[in-house]
């Protein structure tokens, strides 16, 4: 049964975590993604999804400002001493074609089905790409996973689904909504 917040927001942190470690236990599922900017989250995720392998995803370098990490280089140790995986990437999801937008204008698809997975909330959208990036990074096996991702701050959204790489996107499955906001 899908969780529907009436809300997005960081209120719904903790009981997505809750709720998605309770159905991957319930289908066996060992692999978690989660979008953490600075790193909040991702300490949550770690001490709700005890012993599960965890991929924390956050902005590549430059993102906010040229040459800079959001993640500090500290919480990304630390995550890694508990067991994380850290990966920052590129937003798979729009990448140079938000460079080309910004500069041209026009119509790019990369940014379509960006826009267009944001129907279903900007969670939806996090949850989906943050396991695209995990899967380019080398960080996940290819079975399904618990995908997770917010609007802003904290988690207001999860996933199971089959994660892709970005050259195969089309394979991905999304398998269930656990939670997400019915207003966004």
């Amino acid at each position: 049964m899908t969780v529907i917040f009436e809300k997005p927001g960081p209120e719904n942190t903790e009981q997505v975590l809750k709720t998605a470690c309770e159905r991957a236990k319930e289908l066996g599922i060992n692999e978690v993604v989660v979008a953490s900017t600075k790193g909040v989250t991702a300490y949550k995720a770690l001490d709700i999804f005890n012993g599960f392998n965890i991929t924390v995803v956050t902005y590549h370098c430059g993102f906010k400002e040229p040459f800079k990490s959001v993640m500090p280089e500290k919480v990304k140790t630390d995550l890694k001493k508990k067991g994380a995986t850290v990966v920052s990437a590129t937003h798979a999801l729009s990448g140079v074609e938000r460079s080309l937008a910004k500069r041209f204008s026009g119509i790019y698809p990369v940014l379509i089905i960006a826009d267009t997975l944001r129907l279903f909330g900007q969670g939806t959208k996090v949850a989906i790409e943050v396991s695209i990036m995990a899967s380019d990074s080398g960080a996940l096996s290819g079975s399904d996973i618990i995908s997770i991702g917010g609007t802003g701050r904290g988690a207001d959204t999860a996933l199971v689904l089959k994660p892709a790489n970005q050259s195969d996107l089309f394979e991905m499955r999304i398998r269930e909504i656990i939670c997400k906001p019915r207003d966004f």
